[in-house]
């Protein structure tokens, strides 16, 4: 019986292997084959015509070549057949596809020789994504590819595929805009899509028999086949997600991946411990693995050729699929080096990418916390965004406690957690960091460090949270405490970041955990569009207001403290602030930002001058709504009023 304790081995001593040539890797007059397998002692390679049936035709051994790399090379065309990998460090291991793999066949079972050329749709060479000046330009909309079209009134004939984002033209019932047509129409720059890389948890031959969110890796390089028009040959899956991606980014979309490097569904029989036993996973003292991520198991991430993995993972996904972010779940998990390592490493590709994530673990790591990449870490970390949970806290309640509330739910006393928001949680020397329930310091050195938002897949819909907290609020209320909620993300410094369906009151039936529950409840339920069309129209134009208006994306945090002023006296239930835009090239000479999360009107008092007003609770109008005003307003309840002067 395998001890699977690892207490005994010092991991230092494994040796590290630099160059980028591990893997399988066709041509057509020999395949290539390179492992890292350093404790191995024989190393089988086992070759198949199909991807999970057939018996082995041809099997043969690897041989060490040094460093702990195990090489072959296959004379003669191998394209599409498929392999396995046994390794025997004193005993046989499970025959796996082994780490490298970047086509599988079904579930992934068995990897696949493929020619990556014949996976490129027309005008791949020339395919690019968008490119901001400041990641603070970007605005991020989340989803998971069969929410996106599975509903049986999305207008999309691949639902639940890759390819349900490739068709235009697709409306709902009512008429309204479906489908990647709906993305364009709403203006966000970036999709943010939950994980797309293979996962264990959907049986690829039923694809619809299960739901599952992704967060269950089982191949790192690999794309889940459940969202393939066919599961069963690896290149569809291949050259349907570089459809998707190309047509988000012929219509000016960037795509962001969600990478979960924080564990593996599998521990002691994932394809990590079937290679290598114990060197990916960290352990606790005991020699059993450690558990950050609150899934059993939790990735070395220092370890060099973790690192290295972890890295050239990254750059495959940005080199071959074109890819143009990522955001790291439990970023929390993964230590500072390696983050800062993975930055430098995409900044020599692309340095336009977008790096963000979640900057908390699940539980706790043999390593320390200030070694890792934990929110309070963010300002070593150049370059890279963590989500900002105080202010999406503030702004709704704890996001785990269905009948708390924030600011836009009525709660007062949550205004200096509101401009820790506003200010892209950088230092501000108006805050009062003391009067914070979560946080009582600015964590972010730079705006662009810092993901915005109310509400993501995680827990409760913004509007199933609101209708919880508040059961007896009528339909009309919970609208503009939504639109409010939009208002404030929309505006506020730092990097906006917005859950698919929010921007038409998504619900998913009070559920808060979806993570495996049926489409019927993860679905984007497309009729809403129309039921809520309003509030899709409010946050339409507050997207179109922060592109037209550099004020709201200032780049620098020196450029917050200098532009933006809470300048008016506080009063309880409302948040207020001028920006002073001389020098941030923007056509408005000061903009004026008020937020009421109170039931009441409250009168307001105006800094000296005349406005306009271009917002209110139901309207936004660059051009201005009615005459222009001086001395007070009379502000709406559950509302933000813009005022400008030119």
């Amino acid at each position: 019986m395998r001890n699977w304790k690892f207490n005994h081995i010092d991991f230092s001593t494994y040796p590290d292997y630099k160059p980028n040539d591990l893997g399988v890797f066709w041509a057509p007059e020999k395949t290539s084959i390179k492992i890292w397998a350093p404790t191995a002692q024989m190393v089988e390679l086992r070759l198949y015509k199909d991807g999970n049936k057939s018996e082995a035709f041809h099997k043969t051994n690897l041989q060490k070549v040094g460093d702990g790399v195990w090489s072959t090379v296959l004379n003669g065309d191998y394209e599409g057949k498929y392999y396995t990998f046994r390794v025997n460090d004193g005993e046989w291991l499970d025959e796996v596809p082994g780490i490298y793999a970047r086509c599988v066949g079904v579930n992934g079972l068995r990897g696949q020789i493929y020619n990556p050329n014949t996976t490129n749709p027309d005008g791949w060479v020339e395919d690019n994504g968008p490119r901001l000046k400041s990641f603070t330009d970007a605005i991020i909309y989340e989803t998971h590819v069969r929410d996106f079209s599975i509903d049986p009134n999305s207008g999309i004939t691949n639902k639940g595929k890759y390819l349900g984002f490739t068709e235009e033209g697709t409306t709902a019932p009512t008429g309204v805009k479906t489908g990647i047509d709906h993305l364009v129409e709403l203006g966000i720059t970036h999709l943010h899509l939950l994980p797309v890389n293979d996962f264990v948890t959907i049986d690829e031959e039923k694809p619809l028999d299960k739901y599952n969110w992704g967060y269950d890796p089982q191949h790192y390089c690999a794309l889940e086949g459940s969202y393939s028009s066919d599961p069963y040959d690896g290149t569809k899956r291949i050259f349907e997600f570089k459809s998707l991606v190309k047509a988000l980014h012929d219509k000016g979309i960037g795509v962001i991946l969600d990478v979960v490097f924080n564990h593996t569904f599998y521990a002691k029989e994932s394809v990590f411990n079937q290679m290598v036993p114990g060197y990916f996973y960290r352990q606790k003292p005991d020699g059993t693995f450690s558990n950050a991520s609150g899934c059993g198991n939790e990735l070395a991430s220092e370890r060099s050729m973790v690192r290295r993995y972890i890295i050239n993972s990254l750059k495959y996904w940005v080199e071959e699929f074109h890819i143009d972010g990522f955001r790291f779940d439990l970023m929390g998990v993964l230590d500072v080096n390696t983050m800062k390592k993975i930055r430098k490493e995409m900044d020599k590709i692309d340095p336009g990418l977008i790096l963000y994530g979640e900057g908390w673990a699940a539980d706790q790591s043999p390593m320390p916390e200030d070694l890792r990449a934990v929110k309070q870490n963010t300002p070593q970390l150049k370059g890279i965004a963590s989500f900002n949970d105080d202010f999406r806290d503030a702004l709704k309640g704890n996001h785990g406690d269905k009948k708390s509330k924030g600011f836009v739910s009525g709660l007062v006393l949550r205004e200096e957690a509101i401009k820790f928001g506003i200010t892209a949680a950088v230092q501000h020397p108006q805050v009062n960091y003391g009067y914070i329930e979560t946080v009582h310091s600015p964590w972010a050195a730079e705006p662009d460090q810092c993901i915005n938002y109310v509400s993501c897949h995680d827990n409760y819909t913004l509007w199933d949270k609101l209708n919880q907290s508040l059961p007896k609020a009528p339909t009309a209320e919970l609208i503009k405490r939504v639109k409010l909620a939009g208002a404030l993300v929309l505006t506020s410094q730092g990097v906006p970041f917005l859950h698919a369906g929010v921007d038409f009151c998504r619900s998913k039936n009070g559920n808060g955990n979806s993570y495996k529950s049926p489409d019927s409840v993860n679905q984007i339920d497309w009729n809403r569009k129309n039921e809520f069309i309003d509030v899709f129209h409010y946050f339409q134009k507050l997207i179109q207001l922060r592109k037209n208006h550099p004020a709201f994306r200032i780049t620098t945090s020196e450029g917050i403290r200098q532009h933006l002023n809470f300048c008016a006296k506080y009063q309880i239930g409302l948040v207020s602030y001028c920006i002073d835009t001389e020098g941030l090239e923007d056509d408005w000479k000061r903009i004026f930002l008020i937020f009421n999360g109170t039931n009441e009107d409250v009168a307001f008092p105006l800094p000296e001058g005349e406005f306009r007003v271009i917002a209110t609770s139901d309207f936004i109008d660059e051009q201005g709504i009615g005459d222009t005003i001086s001395n007070e307003l009379l502000i709406d309840p559950i509302s933000m009023t813009i005022l400008v002067q030119q």
